[in-house]
């Protein structure tokens, strides 16, 4: 009997009901979407309760989640009649959040999230940008904002999960610095709280997996702020090799940039960006990687020693 008693109690708890929900993820063939994928299926998601959305669903490795009873599916948002038979079944849904590329992307969003209503999806959740809700100046923000009232007014339960800017790229870069021998900049002290993608996916994992996320915003960073003395510093340090950090004014950076071929769009890209790295909004860390994951958010110093091999041979060029 009390044998009996403990499995009906555990039927009854909210992880019984999360063991029997749908999990779609959209953009599962993405390289975020892949990691979510083996995230969840570490997490003991049963592959049977999985739902991969794509534009290319023949891919090979989610043919091979197919094998292992995950369910495939084609899903364009820009073919809106694929995604009622993409999302159907659903209960939970992680939204990745597509690139822009001059693309309206809230109005695409819009078109995958009314779809999950169709459904019958219960709780989105979204990959957004670190602090959208407040950062009144950044267009990136601005476009995941839109989205997040979206999902907010769709009637499902969300989870905003607003990643920082990835730190991944960060290796070739200070490979690229390494090479060069230095790093030219006219933000010196703007600084950023980077965070992997890999950390991104736990976290994700995390809301899809587990109960007490409905309706509540998570800021993913890493777990300290970096800037380009700090990545000078360690790509020295890790690589060997002495590098400089060379300050330039906006004039005179801009036209470095210009004497290297770069087009005027592109020039004006490369400015946006990298003022966009000096906000206050993207320095704060927060511990929501720890929090959702029970492990703490990976540095950069350690994704950058973890490529000290690279450095090392960049250095020796």
């Amino acid at each position: 009997m009390k044998k009996l008693v403990v499995w009906l109690a555990l039927l009854a708890s909210p992880f019984a009901a999360f063991a029997q929900d749908k999990i779609i993820v959209s953009g599962a063939s993405g390289q975020l979407g892949s990691l979510v994928i083996e995230e969840l299926l570490a997490r003991k998601v049963a592959p049977e309760n999985l739902i991969l959305v794509s534009r290319t669903p023949n891919t090979g490795h989610l043919q091979a989640y197919a094998a292992r009873g995950a369910s495939v599916r084609f899903g364009d948002f820009n073919e809106p009649e694929s995604l009622d038979d993409a999302y159907r079944g659903g209960t939970r849904m992680l939204l990745i959040s597509i690139n822009g590329g001059g693309a309206d992307r809230p109005a695409l969003h819009k078109v995958a999230i009314d779809a999950a209503v169709r459904a019958g999806v219960k709780h989105i959740a979204y990959t957004s940008y670190v602090n959208a809700d407040v950062y009144e100046t950044s267009t990136i923000a601005v476009d995941h904002r839109r989205t997040e009232r979206i999902l907010q007014e769709s009637g499902v339960a969300w989870t905003m999960l607003r990643n920082q800017i990835y730190a991944n790229g960060l290796v070739d870069q200070a490979v690229q610095i390494v090479r060069d021998g230095g790093l030219v900049t006219f933000t010196p002290d703007a600084r950023v709280a980077y965070v992997t993608r890999e950390d991104c996916a736990a976290a994700a994992a995390a809301v899809l997996a587990t109960p007490g996320h409905e309706n509540k915003a998570y800021n993913i960073t890493g777990p300290d702020a970096i800037g380009p003395r700090e990545l000078v510093a360690l790509a020295s340090e890790i690589s060997g090799k002495r590098v400089e950090l060379m300050v330039y004014s906006e004039a005179d950076y801009r036209a470095q940039l210009a004497q290297s071929g770069l087009t005027e769009a592109a020039i004006n890209g490369a400015i946006s960006f990298a003022a966009e790295l000096d906000s206050p909004y993207l320095r704060e860390p927060s511990t929501a990687v720890a929090e959702l994951t029970g492990r703490p958010a990976k540095s950069v110093r350690q994704l950058l020693v973890e490529n000290r091999e690279r450095l090392r041979e960049a250095a020796a060029e």
